[in-house]
């Protein structure tokens, strides 16, 4: 026992000799050079390159490390044995992702890579104007040399792409509205959001089931559609014009295609909105995968049909020139005084050059009136697809028997149902209605419902009638009021006739 402590005692001498001969012969400069020698040797002969993405870039933080970490949380909860939970600001779901010093392999079109979550402890930190975390994180993607190619190309884009697409999935939609006056909310922005937790979907909304899926089948070609309208020259954006009687359920279809896309809502208030270049800023605050909705286009403000204001101001010229000059000038709705914004601003706004200044954008406007609306408005660029809200139908009935009361009319009541359901033009918020109230009793509420539809149809029967007489009555006046009118001229043609023989 005594001689292995001494023969160890004399290795570790020797070792220690030689270790102060080593730094006294090869200095820290050499060793390092060496050192550095030996890394680029071995790394020109390993078939591996590594990239190390930090959590902080500097001082910012880096939205790759975020992007990577959102990423493989999708891989990560099927193949990690060891994972860490987190839950983001507005998010609905649990995220997962590699534990400290885990690691996990990803494919990419045939080419393997390996990521490394790295977790180090930092050092004692010099005065900063921004105190650093105490550990310093960071990934390391491992990938072989001849795959570099494909993944400083195509791999990380798509990482990017996958964790948006995630981080959209995973969150809350968000609902913003303008603030008063292009007034800054706290961080610069003019746009003030709530979380946007609407309910309603396309199995929901009380709609014909054919013009449901034409407007899904549009909005999933918008949202893959980026290469056709790269390819095509045309700004990624579309319109969409929802008119129809109140009730109809116009903002039960937004929040369906905001639900249907996973997208943003900014609700634009214009009567808020002071001047075209306040309009202009609004829309450079907004996000890409957004919809732009303006209700009630037609009385929001005062966007005269152009055709008429040019009528109006040729007879304010006819009657007085000076007048003819203020008018104009007010029409004209310059960015002097409130509320300037004029038809030429908003079409700007939806269809002109700042309209290109974000992409996979929707507009979408309402209104009660589509008659009141200046035609410029409503050609392709500015509203593609004109939706008509009509009242209830049959269809659009059944889906709303079946979401309040789970029920489905037998064929002798189907029977019934259609031949009032038309005739009555009652719309969804009112049938929903009638619902809700009896929603404890079904048979008491499809009893009532169809009384009530019975009443509809009497009375709207009976308005037209009326209409008709009335508009018969009309006509018949006018044929009087036109043969008497005739028959004057006739006596006066004779009376002139006569008055030139006697002369």
């Amino acid at each position: 026992m005594k001689e292995m402590w001494t023969t160890m005692a004399s290795i570790m001498g020797v070792w220690a000799f030689g270790q102060s001969l080593l730094h006294t012969v090869f200095p820290p400069e050499l060793r390092f050079a060496s050192l550095k020698l030996f890394h680029r040797v071995f790394t020109y002969f390993s078939s591996y390159c590594y990239y190390d993405i930090t959590e902080i870039d500097g001082v910012n933080t880096n939205e790759l490390y975020n992007a990577v970490q959102l990423y493989l949380s999708s891989s990560a909860s099927i193949s990690g044995t060891r994972l860490s939970l987190t839950r983001g600001l507005n998010s609905s779901s649990i995220t997962f992702g590699l534990s400290n010093n885990d690691r996990l392999i990803d494919s990419f079109k045939g080419a393997t890579v390996e990521w490394e979550h790295v977790v180090t402890q930092r050092h004692s930190q010099t005065f900063s104007w921004r105190p650093l975390p105490e550990e310093k994180r960071g990934f390391t993607l491992r990938v072989r040399k001849k795959h570099k190619h494909l993944v400083l190309t195509s791999y990380l884009d798509f990482v990017m792409e996958k964790a948006n697409d995630l981080r959209r999935k995973n969150q809350d939609r968000l609902l913003y509205t303008n603030s008063r006056g292009g007034s800054l909310d706290s961080r610069g922005h003019p746009w003030e959001s709530v979380p946007f937790k609407h309910p309603s979907t396309f199995d929901t909304l009380a709609m014909d089931p054919a013009s449901k899926a034409q407007i899904m089948a549009d909005l999933l070609d918008f949202a893959n559609g980026e290469a056709f309208y790269q390819k095509t020259g045309r700004a990624w954006k579309r319109g969409y014009l929802l008119y129809g009687p109140p009730g109809t359920g116009k903002s039960s279809m937004i929040a369906a295609m905001a639900n249907f896309l996973g997208y943003d809502i900014y609700d634009l208030e214009l009567t808020e909105v002071n001047t075209n270049s306040e309009l202009r800023k609004l829309l450079m605050k907004t996000t890409s995968k957004s919809i732009i909705v303006i209700e009630d286009i037609d009385c929001s403000i005062n966007l005269t049909n152009r055709n008429k204001a040019a009528a109006v101001r040729k007879n304010i010229s006819n009657n007085n020139n000076n007048s003819y000059d203020v008018a104009a000038s007010g029409a004209s709705g310059g960015d002097d005084g409130p509320n300037t914004i004029t038809l030429s601003g908003l079409l700007n706004f939806t269809d002109g050059l700042w309209s290109c200044c974000g992409s996979e954008r929707i507009f979408v406007f309402t209104t009660n009136h589509i008659e009141k609306l200046d035609p410029a408005l409503l050609r392709s660029g500015r509203m593609d697809m004109h939706i008509n809200m009509s009242y209830c139908t049959l269809p659009a009935l059944n889906i709303l028997l079946k979401n309040y009361l789970g029920y489905d009319l037998e064929r002798e009541a189907v029977e019934e149902f259609a031949a009032v359901i038309e005739p009555a033009e009652m719309t969804p918020a009112d049938i929903s209605e009638v619902l809700i109230k009896n929603r404890r009793n079904k048979s008491k509420a499809v009893a009532e419902l169809l009384e009530a539809l019975k009443i509809r149809a009497e009375k709207s029967g009976m308005k037209k009638l009326g209409n008709k007489m009335v508009g018969h009555v009309e006509e018949e006046e006018e044929e009087e009021e036109e043969q008497e009118k005739r028959a004057l001229d006739e006596q006066l043609q004779e009376n002139i006739n006569k008055f030139g023989d006697e002369i």
